[in-house]
């Protein structure tokens, strides 16, 4: 009897949703049921992260990739170039969506003025609170292949790469190094007058810290 009553139940069920119309799935636009569709902005640049132009030189920006629900969109862009002036530029394009969510990428741009022409800044360089060194291997006028920039012992090997921009003035610019991922620096002096010469910058990368790295040329 119990199994009569469970195949009567289940032949109505069936019956039941015979009889129902079919679901309809032309939903409004930008919705799904009764919930929202949400497109995220995406935002990536077009050609080199880190560009190396000389003091004068003419600039023209590669642009980026910027897209919303499939269609291309202007990006919002902060920053400037002056290739006229020597310095460190970073240009960031962004975009968001109605809904707040944003996406983001970035350039770094480097002017190399034309008083730097006669330094030299190779070489290796001791940090003395580790006992380690950093090489220097200039590649152009102001650009340099760094080895071990944060003085470490597990960097040796690894590079980044340096400028120096105008005078005696350096940084890491902005960039996405291999053995680093995201990097750069700040509070950087070179003091080429000094005997023997050194330099101190805060190397910014992942399980650097924030301290203050001097290094003095050997």
């Amino acid at each position: 009897m119990k199994l009569k009553i469970i195949l009567v139940l289940a032949i109505g069920i069936l019956a039941n949703l015979s009889c129902s119309k079919n679901p309809s799935f032309n939903y409004p636009a930008g919705t799904v049921g009764i919930s929202k569709i949400v497109y995220f902005p995406s935002v990536s640049i077009i050609g080199q992260r880190l560009i190396i132009i000389a003091q004068g030189a003419s600039y023209t920006d590669p642009g980026v990739n910027a897209t919303l629900a499939g269609k291309n969109i202007t990006p919002t862009t902060t920053g400037t170039v002056d290739p006229n002036t020597p310095g460190v530029y970073v240009i960031t394009y962004s975009a968001t969506n109605t809904e707040g969510y944003s996406s983001s990428d970035w350039r770094t741009v480097v002017v190399i003025g034309s008083d730097v022409a006669s330094n030299d800044f190779s070489g290796t360089y001791l940090r003395a609170a580790t006992g380690v060194t950093s090489t220097w291997t200039m590649d152009s006028t102001g650009v340099y292949t760094v080895e071990n920039p944060g003085g470490a012992g597990v960097g040796a090997g690894e590079t980044v790469t340096a400028v120096n921009y105008t005078g005696s003035q350096i940084a890491i610019p902005q960039q996405i190094a291999a053995a680093y991922g995201e990097v750069s620096s700040s509070d950087e002096t070179y003091n080429a007058t000094a005997s023997p010469v050194t330099y101190s910058w805060i190397f910014h990368a992942g399980g650097y810290g924030t301290s203050l790295r001097t290094f003095t040329k050997q």
